[in-house]
Order: structure tokens, then sequence, then C-alpha cells
């Protein structure tokens, strides 16, 4: 299944840092779920970082934001200790939410070919509907893109 704006995801399970256990317990509010590549490396440092600076007003206009990558539960943890990220990151070790947003591509990284996340970023409604995708995102600017997003669907 190929995700786009106005598909309806499923609730899959999912392991969080937060002991959630299902995608649909973060939705009592719409949600942001972006996908990111790493812990600790720059980019996703950064991107993470920017989330976390802009938490409040996301949260003020109705939002949740959860980070997804495939490192464990143990590196998030660290990762959320170190910079105190206030919203929950999900460990898809497994790949399957990667796999179900279709987010992992083939990357190059000095001429050695991998299979990696591509950084995107999603927003879901309440009631499991894609409102808007981005993909292959640019850290610089993409969380500001991000707000004035959700607060234009308001």
């Amino acid at each position: 299944m190929k995700i786009e704006i106005g598909s309806k995801i499923k609730d899959i399970s999912i392991i969080t840092t937060d002991n959630k256990n299902k995608l649909s317990d973060y939705l009592a509010k719409n949600l942001i779920i972006y996908f990111y590549p790493k812990d600790m490396t720059p980019g996703c440092t950064t991107e993470s970082i920017e989330f976390n600076d802009n938490l409040l007003k996301i949260k003020r206009v109705g939002w949740n934001v959860v980070g997804v990558s495939r490192d464990n539960l143990k590196k998030h943890s660290k990762f959320i200790d170190k910079y105190s990220f206030k919203f929950p990151l999900i460990a898809d070790e497994d790949e399957n939410l990667c796999n179900m947003f279709d987010v992992i591509k083939e990357k190059s990284l000095y001429g050695r070919k991998y299979m990696g996340i591509d950084r995107s970023t999603f927003l879901i409604s309440k009631n499991l509907k894609v409102l808007h995708i981005w993909r292959n995102v640019k850290v610089n600017g993409h969380v500001e893109e991000v707000v004035k997003k959700i607060k234009e669907l308001k």
C-alpha cells in the first residue's frame, strides 16, 4: 500500500520510550510523525531539537509529535536524556512502521550503498488519515514548515 495524502493508515503495534504500544495511543490529538536515520547524528539531532523547541506551539494547536528510527529503546533513551526531549521516540528495529510508510530507501555514503531511512514527516489526523507528507526532508527550515502547515490545517 502506497501512503499518500488522504490514505488511511493501519493502527499497528509499536515499541516506544513512553510505553505506548499502538500508533492510536498518540491520537488524542493529531500526530506529527517524523522518520529520521539515526540517534545522535548531526542532522537528526538538529531536527529533533527543533521539534522539541517548538513542542509547546505544536501542542497548543492540537498536535502531538513522535520521532521514529530503527535505533533500539536504549539508544533512544540516551538520545532523549542527552537533549531533554519532551516527546517520545519509536524504536522500529523490525522496520514495520518504516515499511508501512515506505521510508526505507537505497542510500550512498562514501560510495558505499546501503538501505536506510529517508528523512520524512507525516501529518496524521485523529482518525488515522494522512493529511500531509514531506519526503527526502532537508533539516534546515523543515520544522518551521511543519508548524506553518499544522496552523493552516486548524
